[in-house]
């Protein structure tokens, strides 16, 4: 996080270095490992380093800035329960980005390995091309790091959740990058690393900055309903109890609310109120036993829970017998809790929590004898440094394939000999052989799964045993892109077709040379650069790409030689994306839309239809000007996660003489003359023109979709409220113009 300017008023210097220190101890108190001397030594080194680095700096709440690093430590050493090593990191991880110090000082005062954590941490500076995103870029460093350290993306979680924990102090424009950032890419990998409470937390304050008023409605009544939640928890538990206690196992039983997160998330969804989200907590037992009776045991309890509680048969998950690749393991089922409510119920060892709770990472390499090849963590890890092998792919491809393959739901699938192998969710055959091996994966014809022919597109399923047919004449071809989803499947795919493309172009050349021979031309550098403007491409090797394919023909060729000998005017350079968003935003950083809509060049992006009213943010693209979209748009954590530097605030000025259209949801009992009803209030009540109205019914219930025409946010409200009052009409919402 940035550090405020040093001339921020500091008021009691004393009262500062006493918190200071205050801090720094309750540090070494909230470890969970115990430090030996020289571990002591090389945190107290850190501290006073990072205390002298950042002495003059504050943050922009006013604080010494050396409380976040502090701070950092205090979560990478309690909450991840990272070593002396990982904390010296943490208090110095500002250290080279924001003061004086150069990693060459960090290596000759802590050594090589603190040096590069440290330059793993370190936000990468300088000018990247300008057509992929700083964020992303910064996001592909970090993982680099991966290869050595796993200790680089804890220490990176440890800053970012706490950056988000003091982000009332930014303005609303840096809330929102930052969450939406976080909500893309730091919560989901905290996830993929186990770290659940880490993840829930920053999932919670990445809604609490990007749709406040959901977040504060939820945590609300989640408030409201605390009582009556936990009187439902004791009974339900009170039999469980005793029947465990017959059994003698040494359990800890209690209920935990689900995340305002996860809820929203549940009710977005399902399209379902806060009082329709059936689990809003879980019953956890967490059961004190053996690692040789843990799975057995796990079992003893989900048998004593299905005798008192009817389980719903669709709704378990055993994730004892195959954990998750993150190392989670757990059974989870949904039973038929009193009053008919389904309760969920999860149960695991005290073993299995630890790492549910604090991260399979902190377990992994730092402990003795820990680090088997087969841990999903290794096993991910090793995925991760496959898809960083490709030097030269795009970071904003990188960021995609990263987030499809190592944040994805698994499938486990079979070879012929039995080897069980995960793979992403919508894996397709072909998505298997490069999985097996690259070679495999480029000659693969077709595969047979479950003894039947598939092609390469067939999308797996769990349990699948699949078999894969070759020919030494195949190669991977273009149209592969589009069903294949693995990381590397897609790297090697682009590797086979850019090394096709090479041979091409060396083919292309010298069939030219030959072409210009016949034409009597001179084949050298200025006849090609002629006839490369000529044709008007990018460059030489796409003229001997194409001449390869046969897309360039004698006629043109004969063409240009007509033409050689004029002055050929040479193209006026392409902007560059900065140019182009620079010059679409002008001076101010504000975009202010207006009544005049012809005059301006924006358009109101259909993804989510927003209206005046709507809280609003402007992206600048390529060709199609600025586009308007809603901050809560389905598109809009990614584009302000990723690219941010192309995102102009926005606000309207009065629309009253200007109609947008708008689309309402209705669901209702199907009652004679209620579709009437409906259409009335809209064209006679309030005068509004409707574009498009379809109504659907069901077994006595209906579901409408009306497209209108409104002027705001406070028409569009009074509409919906005047449609909830109709006789049979239960819910009312609006729903984005697509679909």
């Amino acid at each position: 996080m940035e550090a405020a300017t040093p001339t921020t008023p500091v008021i009691n210097l004393e009262q500062e270095k006493k918190e200071i220190l205050n801090r720094y101890r309750s540090l070494l108190r909230s470890s969970r490992r115990k430090f030996d001397d020289d571990d002591k030594k090389l945190i107290r080194k850190a501290f006073n380093v990072a205390v002298e680095a950042h002495k003059d700096a504050r943050r922009k709440s006013g604080e010494p800035y050396i409380y976040h690093p502090i701070a950092v430590a205090r979560i990478a050493a309690e909450e991840i329960g990272l070593g002396a090593t990982a904390i010296a990191c943490a208090l110095l991880h500002d250290v080279v980005e924001d003061t004086d110090i150069t990693l060459k000082d960090i290596e000759g005062m802590f050594g090589k390995k603190v040096a590069s954590i440290i330059d793993g941490l370190t936000k990468i500076s300088g000018v990247f091309d300008a057509s992929s995103s700083l964020q992303a870029e910064n996001f592909r460093k970090m993982l680099l790091t991966l290869a050595d350290d796993v200790r680089v993306i804890l220490i990176k979680l440890a800053d970012r959740l706490h950056n988000m924990r003091t982000l009332e102090s930014m303005e609303r424009t840096k809330q929102l990058k930052i969450a939406s950032e976080t909500l893309y890419l730091y919560a989901p990998l905290a996830h993929r690393l186990g770290l659940n409470n880490i993840k829930t937390e920053l999932e919670d304050l990445g809604l609490k900055y990007t749709e406040p008023e959901i977040y504060n409605d939820i945590d609300q009544k989640l408030k409201d309903t605390q009582a009556e939640r936990a009187r439902y928890i004791h009974r339900f538990i009170v039999p469980l109890r005793d029947v465990l206690h017959e059994q003698k196992l040494k359990f800890r039983i209690f209920g935990r609310p689900k995340s305002v997160y996860s809820i929203w998330h549940k009710m977005k969804t399902k399209s379902v109120p806060f009082e329709e989200v059936y689990d809003i907590f879980a019953i956890r037992i967490i059961i004190d036993t053996p690692p040789e009776q843990e799975k057995a045991d796990c079992w003893r309890v989900y048998s004593i829970v299905t005798d008192f509680y009817y389980p719903n048969p669709d709704r378990l998950r055993d994730w004892v017998s195959t954990p998750k690749a993150n190392g989670y393991e757990a059974l989870h089922t949904t039973v038929m809790g009193p009053n008919g409510q389904w309760v969920e119920v999860q149960v695991r060892s005290e073993r299995m929590n630890e790492v549910a709770e604090k991260g399979y990472a902190a377990h992994w390499k730092y402990k003795q004898g820990q680090g088997h090849v087969e841990d999903p963590l290794e096993e991910w890890l090793r995925k991760i440094r496959e898809s960083l092998s490709n030097p030269d792919s795009n970071a904003l491809d990188f960021i995609d394939d990263f987030k499809l393959n190592l944040f994805a739901d698994e499938i486990f699938v079979f070879t012929p000999k039995g080897e069980m192998r995960s793979m992403p969710v919508n894996s397709t055959a072909l998505d298997f052989a490069f999985d097996v091996h690259s070679e495999i994966g480029a000659k693969c014809i077709g595969a047979k799964v479950n003894h039947k022919l598939v092609p390469l597109s067939h999308k797996l399923n769990s349990g699948d045993q699949v078999e894969l047919l070759t020919s030494n004449k195949q190669t991977p071809k273009l149209d592969w892109m589009n069903f294949v989803v693995t990381a590397k499947a897609k790297s090697r795919i682009k590797e086979f077709l850019k090394e096709e493309r090479t041979k091409q172009v060396d083919t292309g050349r010298e069939e030219l040379k030959k072409k210009m021979h016949h034409l009597k031309i001179e084949f050298n550098d200025t006849s090609v650069k002629r006839l490369t403007s000529f044709l008007k491409l990018p460059d030489s090797n796409e003229v001997f790409y194409r001449i390869a394919i046969g897309n360039i023909t004698n006629k043109e060729l004969k063409e240009f030689v007509k033409v050689k000998d004029q002055k050929i005017e040479p193209q006026a350079p392409t902007q560059t994306l900065e140019q182009l968003v620079s010059n679409k935003r002008g001076k101010s950083d504000f975009l202010v839309i207006g009544d005049n809509l012809d005059n301006l060049e924006y358009k109101l992006s259909p993804c989510c239809s927003p209206i005046p009213g709507d809280d609003v943010f402007g992206f600048i693209t390529i060709h199609e000007g600025i586009k308007i979209h809603r901050v809560n748009c389905p598109n809009a954590i990614e584009l302000m996660s990723n690219y941010a530097y192309r995102i102009v605030k926005a606000k309207w000025t009065s629309q009253k003489l200007i109609s947008f259209l708008a689309g309402i949801k209705v669901i209702g009992i199907d009652k004679l003359g209620i579709v009437n009803g409906v259409t009335q209030i809209i064209s006679n009540e309030l005068n509004v023109n409707m574009r498009y109205i379809s109504f659907d019914t069901n077994d006595g219930t209906f579901e409408g979709n009306i497209m209108v025409f409104v002027h705001d946010t406070a028409h569009l409200t009074s509409l919906m409220k005047k449609l909830e009052k109709v006789d049979g009409v239960i819910k009312v919402t609006r729903v984005d113009t697509n679909q």
